[in-house]
């Protein structure tokens, strides 16, 4: 026996195939639990056994028969009792791999969406977009969330009157993972006292992560965002889009930095503009 099993195990095929074999199972059994299939399969498997042991009992040759009928359709029959379940397994294994880079770019149009509104309406907000750093236990002491990320929930999160607004929204991947988590703050003396905590928060996780913040201001209705260990204020929804599209989708610091410099560029001249306009006539 220990021979035979040597002689599989030396084949390097089956070592391929049992180890596709158990990825399949494992993924399988992992996305299927805690689910209502779970519990209705655990019934049919416990029925079916208990049907068994009083067939082989007392030699029920119908019953074992319909048994065997009823294993040879089982297949069929998870198939259809997990439908619900395996098709979500399938749209996400289809969605890691073609379109990925879809889903950052409605991850970005929710966002933006949910900002711009927010400028607006000048109502506060924090949104912490996880990189490669994870910041798992910020996630811990938060409130945890597991919600696709939508420009109308992250809206109703910082409504002023909701019980969530205050601390920060933490994104991973395309999913609303936690709230009302607390930043650290940055001790940075760069900063203007005239900054609130909102700014302060969102420097202070940029200076110990990769993420990527985005903050609204209550007082202004102005938007930032924070990154290495920088702030960059007052920039409009069109400059945000561009800077989240560099730093999400291309992860290109280098082009990130380009984009800033250009947006500086543009602000400088357009002061420039506005500043010779209103200088009088000689």
């Amino acid at each position: 026996m220990f021979m035979q099993l040597w002689e599989i195990l030396s084949d390097w095929r089956a070592l391929v195939q049992i180890a596709v074999l158990f990825l399949f199972i494992y993924q399988v059994l992992y996305h299927l639990r805690n689910s209502r299939g779970s519990l209705v399969l655990a019934g049919l498997l416990i029925f079916l056994f208990i049907l068994w042991g009083l067939s082989k009992i007392w030699s029920l040759n119908v019953l074992s028969k319909c048994l065997e009928i009823v294993l040879n359709s089982l297949p069929l029959m998870l198939m259809i009792i997990f439908q619900p379940e395996l098709r979500r397994l399938f749209a996400q294994i289809g969605s890691m791999t073609f379109f990925k880079n879809n889903r950052r770019k409605e991850l970005i149009a929710e966002i933006v969406n949910a900002v711009q509104n927010m400028a607006k309406q000048k109502c506060g907000a924090l949104i912490v977009i996880e990189c490669k750093v994870r910041l798992q236990p910020l996630i811990d002491d938060a409130i945890e969330l597991d919600a696709k990320v939508n420009s109308l929930i992250l809206e109703s999160i910082f409504y002023p009157k909701s019980p969530l607004h205050d601390g920060a929204v933490i994104i991973r991947n395309d999913r609303i993972v936690a709230a009302r988590a607390i930043l650290p703050l940055s001790s940075s003396e760069q900063l203007s006292r005239q900054m609130g905590t909102r700014h302060r928060a969102a420097l202070g996780i940029a200076e110990e992560s990769d993420s990527v913040t985005i903050l609204v201001s209550e007082e202004s209705g102005s938007i930032s965002i924070a990154h290495d260990e920088k702030l960059y204020r007052d920039i409009s929804a069109s400059e945000l889009h561009r800077m989240l599209d560099t730093l999400v989708i291309q992860r290109n610091i280098g082009e990130f930095d380009e984009t800033v410099l250009q947006i500086s560029a543009n602000d400088e001249a357009q002061l420039s503009a506005e500043t010779s306009e209103s200088e009088p006539e000689k």
